[in-house]
């Protein structure tokens, strides 16, 4: 294994994520690298040493035990890094250990197989109200197909299961995704932060009065019940705001994306209608060929770490690469940034996540994009793009900023 001791400057705006997963790729599986405000990081581009390294022990998500440059949130980091809340959020995203255990069980019943497979008759209602709504469009106007269906779907999936008033949702969910945008100043990431925060202080004292049968009304009788676990407030608002975030971009994501490789691959979609391949093949195949996350900040060494010659020092910061590890050409040969659904190593990606921190929300996505992905195809054959696709500015979320298309004269 190699690595250059020359940092590799990561683009925080998100220009070009695959073509800086490729440039990576070509340093080595390992990368020495900087984010903004000069910050160092082990960016892991290598999809064995990725699946390795989610699973080690050795490895942390908790900036306030793992990472001395955070200086347990009491440094200059935390005042003047804009890239801060990705670590200082108390959840089970950022724990480690009995910690992260702790917190994961307090939500996971909510995401269990039996569970979401409840939540298909309501998906599927919503699905056809959204899709009604989108066909209404005059024939020849250019519809975004990203803002009118796969955003509004998501969030109210995800806004029903957390059981979000009608009145903040709105707000809620354009603060969580200005979040996502890491191209934003430090002045306006501080602003979304405290208005953001502000917002779901409100709403879990709404919650405490007016509680119901949902996620966040669960959340805070675990804080004040007797089997409470320690949850602190802090813990609860964060684990909120968590939801609220993973619940619906890596969703939006997937669906934009899916959406878009069909229409500019029609041959793959054509295989779809002719049955030669299957609608899981196409999510499968879109989940590594555009990883929904392109990068989650960030890991850390809980000891050195070695590595094939190459050592990550302990408290060392690392950021695996989802992007750059779902188009390794180890694992998917020289077509890797070809989109091909029928490839047999379309399974073979990290996109949810793997071992202890895999994404908890992972099959209620999946069950999203299986109904609502041939059910687009299906009102509208003669969907295409209307407009070329402009990338969000963001290294942490990969998607469009709109997914402009023309509907199309049939319509079922």
């Amino acid at each position: 294994m190699t690595s250059t001791s020359c940092p590799f400057h990561v683009d925080t705006t998100g220009s070009d994520i695959q073509g800086e997963g490729r440039r990576l790729r070509a340093r080595g599986p390992l990368v020495q690298a900087q984010l903004t405000g000069g910050v160092a990081v082990w960016m892991v581009t290598d999809y064995a040493l990725a699946m390795r390294l989610l699973i080690d022990d050795r490895v942390s998500r908790d900036a306030n035990l793992h990472w001395p440059a955070w200086e347990r949130g009491e440094g200059e980091l935390a005042e003047s890094w804009p890239l801060a809340q990705w670590v200082s959020e108390r959840n089970m995203l950022n724990s480690y250990g009995p910690d992260h255990t702790r917190l994961r069980r307090l939500v996971a019943k909510a995401f269990t197989a039996r569970r979401t497979a409840v939540l298909r008759p309501r998906i599927e209602a919503i699905v056809t109200e959204l899709l009604d709504r989108v066909a209404s469009t005059p024939t020849g106007q250019v519809v975004d197909i990203r803002q009118e269906f796969a955003y509004p779907l998501a969030i109210r999936v995800i806004g029903e299961l957390l059981g979000i008033p009608d009145h903040m949702s709105d707000d809620l969910f354009r603060m969580v995704g200005e979040m996502f945008l890491t191209s934003a100043s430090l002045e306006d990431v501080l602003a979304n932060e405290r208005a953001l925060y502000a917002l779901v202080g409100e709403m879990v004292a709404h919650k405490r009065e007016t509680p119901g049968d949902d996620l966040v009304s669960g959340l805070i009788n675990a804080r004040e019940g007797e089997g409470s676990a320690g949850l602190s407030e802090l813990e609860l608002v964060d684990t909120i705001l968590l939801m609220i975030g993973a619940g619906h971009e890596t969703t939006v994501n997937l669906l934009d994306h899916a959406i878009h490789c069909l229409l500019t691959h029609p041959e793959q979609l054509s295989l779809v209608q002719a049955g030669k391949a299957s609608w899981e093949d196409v999510i499968d195949e879109t989940l590594r060929y555009e990883a929904p996350i392109a990068n989650l900040p960030m890991r850390f060494a809980v000891d050195d770490i070695e590595l094939d010659g190459v050592t990550i020092p302990k408290g060392d910061a690392l950021i695996i690469s989802y992007t750059a590890a779902g188009r390794d050409p180890a694992v998917h040969g020289a077509s890797s940034d070809t989109f091909d659904i029928t490839r047999s190593t379309r399974r073979e990606h990290i996109s949810f996540g793997h071992g202890a921190h895999r994404c908890i929300g992972a099959p209620l996505a999946n069950l999203e994009i299986s109904l609502a992905l041939p059910a687009v195809f299906a009102r509208f054959p003669g969907l295409s793009l209307a407009r070329p696709v402009r990338p969000m500015e963001s290294f942490v979320s990969n998607g469009h900023r709109e997914l402009l298309v023309d509907l199309g004269q049939e319509r079922a």
